[in-house]
């Protein structure tokens, strides 16, 4: 139970339990052999129930009952209710002395629902029975979802158990899973508009109100914490998707070219696209995880075809739930000695079928246009040549005026974020009700020293930006924000990582809030400026303690990047950057291969740096179960075992690596500086990225 401290064991309790154990041991010997040799007779039943009843765990027992009353259920007939009733009441009754003997036993829950499941029983008792549970341990999460199991089944109504929560969450603020239970009710109640709870403005308002009695009573009881997080959450979400950013981004201008160089240097480097196929890539970025995209819903207008486009969502697993989806659009070949230009015209959502995990539809039709110019073919292009090796020392690079009329077209952070104007009423609302709420939470954090009071501060902040940003695209509280993390890192070492990852985040979106303070991070390589053709600018966020990466939706146009000198133990997002082909990883704390599974998203890939990580440190690879990104077990199930056999002991020493490099065409990579590097992982790499022209600094011949 909860708040109840072990005691230690005294010697006579040790010999009496050695003694039980035996007892135990022996009982356990004769059930097995029953259930081998499938012994189903009353005695046989009667055994397994003694064994239950000093060991509610025990699964195997339950699941052999189950076989022996369904056996015994099959042999009555709906004539004989008496007998029925008596094997029903049976089973009720030991789960019932199982339960007094472990109020948390999993395996006696289970049956009993499977038993309740049968019919024949009295399902108002078990609401009494419940009662006299829920008194002995109101918190109790087996109880909680049992009785929603038996409310469904006497079809009680929400409104019913909604005032239940009440009652309980009044007799105890402390009641972590009244609280939860509140939270599905009401979210049910909302979803299907019933009766006094449509709009939700009012219904969360006295939610607010609710729960404050609670957090202020006892500031440093987290289960009204929770539930507040959960209010937040409801109030700034919408329940609608949304389409926030896309590349190209509306009225942008692409020139796209077949010829790696050109001898045509007329156009800007800044805003030319390189493709040998003569496509391009089209992202699009919703709020939340969509599904239903295609090109029923969402349409291209141009002057050739574009119908039957195939759209992908851009994941690590077979999901078909995504923020982000990219298809290509091939264009025709231009003229001879002369340019094409075309307008294209993107309509999405202006049929139903884009749904997002929740159910709800892509109700807010959106349309953004571009402008791709093709350039000929050369009749005698240039002799491709290998690249120069890209070096990512600070004298490589070059910083831009921001005031660049070049540099405002190819960083297009206003045309990016496509603003949310379509609720207005209810932004002012959100709006509103958050401003009350950070300034009671001001008032809390001023007075006491409270760690989630500060965590909750902290996201009202930043929640209240969320909000108004649509509207204003201004900063108002990241400082603040950001000053709250670095406390909490203080305060609460042992979340510190969690609070450095918050921090991150919000130091990103800080970062991409406006075209100055991006503009602060663009640089000029000096090599491509000079030799390629395409975007040479470098997006440097090295040096920052990042822990993290976000705010994506605003780097979709950025194809090098510069992550090094920074904290990350992931790269989750990196996937929806479709156009880098250059990325520096160095000097971080990836722990694996597996944390660079966003990497397998990215075709354009050529340029890699990962030295000084930590792969190959750790001999348990945590990152696998810690973060959604990295390799899955899909992933791994969908191993072509041909193809890891035929590759001999290289891909089987390096199979992590395997699964991350076959995707790729990289032809610069440094690996130096981890714990995996050596000459043996040279050789592997050699032979399984053809591509490569550069290992470590050294040209491979």
């Amino acid at each position: 139970m909860h708040g109840r401290p072990r005691k230690p064991a005294k010697p006579e309790d040790e010999s009496a339990s050695a003694a039980r154990a035996e007892a135990l041991r022996a009982l356990q010997s004769q059930f097995f052999s029953n259930h081998h040799n499938k012994v189903y007779t009353d005695e046989a039943l009667q055994l397994s129930g003694r064994l239950i009843e000093q060991n509610p765990e025990f699964y195997t027992a339950w699941n052999y009952r189950k076989l022996v009353v369904q056996q015994n259920l099959d042999r009555c007939s709906e004539s004989e209710p008496d007998a029925l009733k008596s094997i029903i009441d049976q089973e009720l009754r030991l789960v019932e002395i199982a339960l007094r003997q472990n109020f948390k036993s999993y395996g006696a829950w289970h049956h009993r629902k499977w038993v309740l499941s049968k019919g024949h029983s009295v399902l108002d008792r078990e609401m009494k029975l419940l009662k006299q549970f829920q008194q002995l341990d109101p918190r109790n999460f087996h109880a909680w979802n049992y009785r929603r199991f038996v409310a469904a089944l006497l079809n009680r109504s929400d409104e019913e158990e909604l005032e239940y929560t009440r009652e309980m969450v009044e007799n105890n603020f402390s009641n972590y899973s009244a609280w939860h239970n509140r939270s599905v009710l009401l979210s049910n109640l909302m979803k299907k508009k019933a009766e006094g709870f449509f709009p939700k403005v009012k219904v969360l308002n006295n939610e607010y109100e609710h729960v404050h009695d609670a957090i202020f009573t006892d500031p440093d009881d987290q289960s009204g914490w929770f539930y507040y997080t959960w209010l937040l959450d409801q109030t700034v979400k919408t329940d609608a998707p949304l389409l926030v950013s896309s590349w190209p981004a509306h009225g942008s201008s692409i020139i796209l070219s077949r010829n790696r160089l050109s001898s045509d240097c007329s156009s800007s480097p800044f805003d030319s696209f390189h493709s040998d196929s003569g496509t391009v890539p089209l992202l699009i970025y919703f709020n939340q995880a969509v599904e239903g995209v295609n090109s029923s819903s969402i349409t291209i207008e141009s002057s050739f075809c574009t119908k039957d486009l195939i759209w992908k969502p851009v994941l690590q697993n077979n999901s078909q739930l995504s923020q982000v989806w990219a298809t290509h659009i091939k264009f025709p070949n231009a003229k001879s000695h002369s340019s094409e230009a075309y307008q294209l015209k993107v309509s999405v959502g202006q049929t139903q079928g884009i749904i997002s995990a929740s159910g709800f539809d892509y109700n807010h039709p959106t349309q953004f246009a571009f402008k791709v110019c093709v350039r000929p073919i050369e009749t005698e292009p240039a002799e491709k040549q290998g690249e120069d090796i890209i070096l990512w020392t600070d004298e490589n690079f070059h910083g831009f005026q921001t005031q660049s009329q070049e540099l405002h077209e190819v960083v297009p952070v206003d045309q990016q974020s496509i603003n949310d104007v379509h609720e207005p009423t209810a932004s002012n609302w959100r709006a509103e009700t958050i401003a009350k709420e950070i300034a009671l939470f001001r008032e809390l954090v001023s007075e006491i020293n409270c760690k989630i009071g500060k965590l909750t501060l902290a996201r009202l902040l930043t929640a209240h930006d969320v909000i108004l940003s649509p509207c204003t695209n201004q900063m108002f509280h990241y400082d603040e924000v950001l000053q709250l993390y670095t406390d909490l890192i203080k305060l609460d070492p042992s979340h510190s990582q969690y609070y450095k990852d918050e921090h991150s985040l919000v130091f990103l979106q800080k970062v991409t809030s406006n075209r100055e303070s991006l503009l602060r991070h663009c640089f000029s390589h000096k090599n491509l400026a000079s030799s390629s053709i395409g975007n040479h600018i470098c997006l440097r966020l090295n040096n920052l303690s990042l822990s993290r990466m976000g705010s994506v939706e605003k780097l979709l146009w950025v194809r090098m990047l510069d992550l090094s000198h920074n904290e990350l133990h992931s790269i989750e997002g990196l996937e929806a950057m479709q156009l880098l082909s250059r990325l520096n990883l160095s000097n971080n704390k990836l722990g694996s291969f597996t944390a660079l599974g966003p990497l397998k998203q990215l075709k354009l890939l050529q340029v890699l740096d990962i030295s000084y990580n930590e792969i190959g440190s750790h001999s348990i690879d945590t990152t696998r179960y810690q973060c959604s990104t990295p390799l899955s077990h899909t992933e791994e199930a969908s191993w072509n075992s041909e193809e890891i056999g035929t590759g001999g002991a290289g891909v089987k020493g390096y199979w992590e690596a395997f699964l991350i490099f076959k995707h790729m065409s990289l032809t610069q990579l440094v690996t130096v500086g981890n714990a995996i590097s050596g000459e043996n992982f040279k050789s592997f790499v050699v032979k399984f990225v053809p591509t490569l022209e550069w290992l470590d600094g050294d040209k491979l011949h």
